[in-house]
């Protein structure tokens, strides 16, 4: 039998997980060989935890994350060992590190280890989730006009590859009056007998909207009722600027899928994310990239058929990673974890209001993010009368705040307070937005 094969690796069943999880646990605390977890005091400590720079005001930290000491760490010990000693290392910690981060990833969502699939980022689960679907004859998928490019363009591709119908919805009129209640009504009124996939995306980084993804749920589940289990919509949400910002759990949202990247919001390390499904979900989905998971090559070697094993295996996609960043990731779970998931929502909801505030009260400013959180979480849109969002994103950057930009057709200027920031960085942003004028 080959090394691979007497591995035996269980990685995806309970016991196994367990069972490596503490064998890591008790080799932490031998001989010292990694550092003390991080454990939160203040805010003004957490932002020591990162090599931010700071002669800036990171306002984009949402865009890619700069890892924390525990994350930073992690990576520099796995790289090291990999340098050191490439297939001693990784036959040695392949098992148990992926282990931990898919029990680190469960705890945090609420969550079983057998039904998260481990990705790259957001837009390689939304392309493997959305290209693998299986669909009936007539059904359809039903999104909206808010979504992602990476959403509409795996929407696009999978069209166009097999002839899938699309159909995008508005699910309201104007972010002046937006409110829950016409968002699920809108989602009512889109959905037809037809429609079998929903794909939405939680909070918009179009507009900073947070959609009301449990209510949503529950009138999806009404319309459930109804329908035969061939036929049941299936609940697709892109959580990415959900994640490491809202307090859930996912039994809580009810939906049938999230597809989140985890370096962003999570500080995960950077080329990471993941596929969450709810296990009566699963079955829908197609892989299209061969797994690596060690059960499925071990009945591949034996000639056995590895149909039977749990979904989410088949949905890891295969290959060599850079495995000193996925196998980091356990430690991003728990960075947030100490810091307790209600303290983080409760702290970038109280940056974002202080903002938003501010802004609102600005006559040469239009806010377009809802004030009330609500509708809204950790990103803020705004327009600067006789600027360009360029512009304003460009002279933001001269007085060394980062900003950005909304990468859609419909441009703002775009910040995003987060747990690196605080309640003076944000009244030194707004006032220097009171000084902004055009030329």
């Amino acid at each position: 039998m080959s090394d691979i094969g007497r591995r035996g690796f269980l990685v995806r069943t309970g016991l196994a997980l367990s069972a490596a999880v503490l064998a890591s646990a008790a080799s932490r605390t031998m001989a010292n060989q990694q550092p003390l977890p991080y454990r939160f005091t203040n805010w003004e400590n957490l932002r020591t935890q990162f090599p931010l720079s700071p002669q800036l005001i990171h306002l984009a930290a949402f865009f890619l994350a700069s890892h924390p000491t525990p994350v930073r760490d992690a990576i520099d010990r796995h790289r090291a060992g990999l340098d050191a000693d490439p297939i001693g290392y990784w036959f040695e910690h392949e098992e148990k590190q992926e282990a931990k981060v898919l029990l680190a990833a469960a705890e945090y969502l609420g969550a079983s280890p057998t039904d998260i699939a481990l990705t790259d980022s957001t837009t390689m689960g939304l392309g493997l989730l959305y290209g693998g679907l299986k669909l009936g004859n007539e059904q359809e998928i039903l999104t909206t006009t808010h979504d992602h490019y990476s959403t509409e363009t795996a929407l696009r591709l999978r069209a166009e590859r097999t002839g899938a119908m699309v159909r995008p919805i508005h699910l309201y009129r104007s972010l002046k009056t937006v409110s829950r209640d016409e968002i699920v009504e809108s989602l009512r009124k889109g959905i037809t007998p037809m429609t079998r996939i929903l794909a939405v995306t939680w909070v918009h980084s179009s507009t900073g909207l947070k959609l009301p993804i449990h209510e949503m749920a529950q009138a999806i589940q009404t319309i459930n009722r109804s329908r035969d289990e061939r036929d049941r919509i299936i609940f697709c949400v892109d959580g990415v600027h959900a994640l490491g910002v809202e307090d859930f759990r996912v039994d809580e949202l009810v939906c049938d899928f999230l597809i989140a990247g985890t370096h962003k919001w999570m500080f995960g390390p950077r080329g990471t994310g993941l596929v969450w499904g709810h296990p009566k979900a699963w079955p829908i989905a197609r892989a299209t990239i061969p797994t690596f998971g060690s059960q499925a090559y071990d009945l591949w070697m034996e000639n056995r058929s590895s149909k039977d094993l749990p979904p989410s295996v088949h949905m890891t996609p295969g290959g060599f990673h850079s495995f000193e960043h996925r196998w980091a990731l356990d430690e991003a779970f728990l960075f947030h974890k100490t810091i307790g998931k209600s303290k983080v929502t409760q702290r970038i909801y109280e940056l974002n209001q202080q903002l938003k505030q501010g802004l609102a009260a600005m006559p040469h400013v239009t806010l377009h993010t809802p004030m009330t959180q609500d509708l809204s979480a950790g990103i803020v849109c705004f327009e600067v009368a006789g600027l360009a969002p360029r512009q304003v994103v460009e002279k933001l950057r001269q007085r060394n705040i980062v900003a950005s930009v909304t990468p859609y057709a419909t441009k703002y200027a775009r910040l995003a307070p987060s747990l690196i920031n605080s309640a003076e960085e944000i009244d030194t942003t707004l006032r220097a937005i009171n000084e902004l004028r055009a030329a």
